[in-house]
């Protein structure tokens, strides 16, 4: 299974940004190794917790005291222990391609005192969700379906793995995060806006290199719909760290902007190449380690729907 290369999608569809798994290093690979990303997918889930209590907040409106969550694509499991925290009376299952990334996410839940009903399970999505012993009556995609070749597909063997009256909940979509003021001071002004374009260049030669990848209209509630769900719902939720950001938040951008550096170094503009390789250097002032203005503004988009009873 995999997730982004930087853990979260949300339009950063490139190794900057994902929640998942694979091995993305040298000239825009597409592979990412998520073994290896776990701390920083551990760090960055951590650092958008107050989105993801929102998101999870909402979500406990619309599904009443569920027997059973499974967190469908769970990296390291910060989400999935939260949706423990959320649904005190939940068990929480987390599934995921990567063993190491579930080890993190068990030792995790054996520390905030959730093992007695968290579990986990290795595999493929969506094939191992047929190893469930009982069906769903919550079941959380976070920025994971965009890693699967056919997510219409996908999308309705979610849909056949949960209770009548369970519901499917999507984290797909939302904007760029954005970390940087649009004029430097350095170089061309838009620099953030470069790398998008570089990063949605790489997600899409990420999809299509998928096995079985499948081009789709991205109307997440006409997929849902289609997968044979109803009364579908959407909303997005903000991350919103102000200037100046406080140590945790510039580890984070630091991480991610070393990546898009290793990843597209070879691709970027001259000047912009310069420009990021300054925002890297911890005795530059100019860097993201020492100015004032340094920022994390997030969104991501949740989608929800439900089987019928």
């Amino acid at each position: 299974m995999a997730h982004h290369p930087h853990e979260h999608q949300q339009h950063e569809h490139g190794p900057g940004h994902g929640h998942g798994h694979g091995h993305a290093h040298g000239s825009g690979g597409t592979d990412i190794d998520w073994a290896e990303m776990g701390p920083h997918l551990e760090a960055q889930a951590e650092l958008f917790m107050p989105l993801y209590e929102r998101a999870l907040a909402w979500l406990g409106k619309e599904v009443t005291e569920p027997g059973l969550i499974v967190d469908a694509g769970s990296g390291p499991g910060v989400v999935s222990c939260l949706f423990a925290e959320t649904f005190p009376g939940a068990r929480v299952l987390a599934v995921d391609g990567s063993e190491p990334l579930l080890e993190r996410a068990g030792a995790r839940a054996a520390r905030l005192g959730y093992a007695d009903r968290f579990g986990t399970l290795a595999g493929e999505l969506p094939g191992v969700l047929d190893e469930l012993d009982y069906p769903a009556d919550l079941l959380w995609a976070g920025r994971s379906l965009h890693h699967l070749g056919d997510q219409r597909a996908a999308l309705t063997a979610f849909t056949e793995r949960l209770a009548p009256g369970g519901t499917l909940a999507i984290m797909e979509g939302g904007l760029p995060s954005r970390f940087l003021p649009r004029d430097l001071g350095l170089g061309r002004p838009g620099l953030e806006a470069r790398l998008d374009a570089l990063q949605e260049e790489w997600f899409a030669r990420m999809r299509a290199d998928l096995p079985g990848s499948v081009d789709v209209t991205e109307d997440w509630p006409a997929l849902l719909g289609s997968a044979g769900l109803k009364h579908s719902r959407t909303r997005s939720f903000l991350l919103d760290l102000p200037a100046p950001a406080p140590d945790r938040a510039r580890a984070y951008i630091t991480t991610s902007l070393s990546r898009l550096r290793d990843v597209f170094g070879d691709a970027m503009d001259p000047e912009d190449r310069s420009v990021l390789d300054r925002l890297l250097d911890p005795d530059d002032a100019a860097g993201v380690h020492r100015r004032p203005d340094v920022f994390v503004l997030a969104a991501h988009t949740v989608h929800t729907a439900v089987k019928p009873a």
